[in-house]
């Protein structure tokens, strides 16, 4: 199995990751929204949209 981060082999006290820095990349890449799970929740997908919206505003 090799890391999903930079494709090195898995390290057993890692796993599935190669060291603590892949997990903690994988980590903020979580937080930071870059991976999301869809929702088929109508509801959430308009607090999405309406976000989204909100945050466009405060650029302009």
């Amino acid at each position: 199995m090799t890391c999903p981060v930079c494709k090195k082999e898995t390290d057993k006290a890692y796993r599935p990751f190669c060291s603590k820095r892949c997990a903690d990349v994988d980590l903020g890449k979580w937080l930071d929204g870059v991976y999301s799970v869809p929702s088929q929740d109508p509801e959430e997908q308009i607090e999405a949209f309406e976000e989204i919206a909100k945050q466009n505003s405060t650029l302009h």
